[in-house]
């Protein structure tokens, strides 16, 4: 038994408001950092980057998440879940307003650093919390509103980029986002009376002991596809749209957004198809289909290409609840959160970091076309390693 007091889980419906104040914390978190892939071209041209240059603000992002990743074990076990959430929307807020004083690549990719350690921080007690709070067989629609938050995110994004850079410099555009995350913290501060238990910190034994299972390094790479076919496709789309197919910024970035708009309603479709056929068999087709849909991306044109534009972010949004409930099966309750703060933010530092930074470099030598095509064949091949996956069946109590 555990020596910290844990919420007694009750049903998602009792939850669901409290699930809606942790998904609108995770969309502040995720907004922050994808909303420089519309400002992206704006960016570019004004700082005069290459691809390469602007595909590696994004690497910067994933190595901070993973930083302070590996530490919010520390951060929880003594703030709670409830003061880390707090601290990094908070933390949101300031660096984005940092902006609007100083901008040069080093200071953006300085930003970067300090937003992923922020989501770092977020993303375990995000998973943490929710996960205690309802019962075990409501995981996968619980998760599936949280999982609003990325394409949510990916959405408002691009519409909020078209609006605002008409009447904003993009500077002004982050440090409006800065003020809505200082008053969402303020907010969830006094009103968010929830998550009010510690995390683990980490220790020798339960580190041993959770990278020691194979399970845990093969969900680092089923998320590192995923997250390569969602958000390392996406902060290179807005260029490979305007440099590649000729489109111009305002009509990319539009169509940008209106193509996320299927995973706010695909992610609840996931969360059922979860619970009903389980997770490998949800991850495992999701991965397949989606990653041949992510070749078509990259190598189709005119209206094939505006299609597959809507049909890939539709499909590989529905890996993320299978993905994270999965993730919360593999060890036992008291490592739950130490697995959900390595794990999402290891696979992060690639397909969040490495993958846009690659597809920035083959776009310099070759075409960010011929990039995007080579991620998908490996999100097909990939696929198959979910039935390496081992999820237990018996649970402890505890959180």
């Amino acid at each position: 038994m555990m020596d910290k007091s844990c919420p007694i889980p009750e049903t998602f419906r009792a939850m669901i408001g409290n699930i809606l104040v942790l998904t609108l914390l995770f969309f502040v978190s995720f907004i922050s950092r994808y909303i420089f892939s519309p400002l992206m071209p704006v960016i570019k041209g004004e700082l005069a980057l290459s691809h390469g240059q602007a595909g590696s603000v994004f690497l910067f992002g994933s190595m901070g998440t993973l930083a302070a990743s590996v530490c919010s074990g520390f951060v929880s076990s003594r703030l709670t879940h409830r003061g880390t959430l707090i601290l990094s929307t908070f933390l949101v807020g300031v660096t984005l307003l940092t902006l609007t004083f100083h901008s040069s690549l080093w200071m953006i990719r300085t930003a970067m650093l300090v937003l992923g350690m922020a989501a770092g921080l977020s993303l375990p007690s995000n998973v943490a919390t929710i996960t205690a709070l309802v019962n075990r067989q409501d995981w996968g629609k619980a998760l599936a509103v949280q999982q609003l938050a990325p394409p949510l995110s990916l959405v408002l994004g691009p519409l909020l980029a078209v609006a605002l850079l008409a009447m904003l410099s993009w500077q002004m555009v982050l440090a409006c986002l800065g003020v809505f995350a200082w008053v969402v913290s303020l907010a969830f501060m006094r009103f968010g009376k929830f998550g009010g238990f510690p995390g683990d910190a980490p220790s020798l034994s339960l580190a041993k002991e959770i990278l020691s299972k194979k399970s845990f390094w093969v969900m680092i790479v089923l998320f590192s596809f995923a997250m390569g076919g969602q958000v390392g496709i996406y902060a290179m789309l807005p260029l490979y749209l305007v440099t590649e197919h000729g489109m111009a910024g305002e009509s990319a970035n539009t169509l940008l957004g209106l193509s996320q708009i299927s995973g706010l309603f695909m992610t609840f479709f996931a969360g059922w198809m979860t619970d009903r056929i389980g997770e490998k068999r949800a991850i495992f087709s999701v991965l397949l289909v989606s990653g041949f849909a992510t070749i078509l991306l990259g190598t189709l044109s005119g209206a094939w290409l505006v299609f597959v534009v809507f049909l890939q972010p539709a499909l590989i949004v529905c890996y993320f609840p299978a993905g994270f409930a999965a993730l919360s099966r593999i060890v036992q309750p008291n490592m739950r959160s130490l697995a959900s703060a390595w794990a999402p933010p290891m696979a992060f530092l690639i397909g969040g970091g490495l993958f846009p930074t690659a597809l920035g470099y083959i776009g310099q030598s070759y075409t960010i076309g011929l990039g995007i095509s080579i991620a998908g064949c490996m999100i097909v091949l990939g696929s198959a390693l979910v039935f390496l996956l081992t999820l237990l069946e018996k649970l402890e109590e505890g959180c």
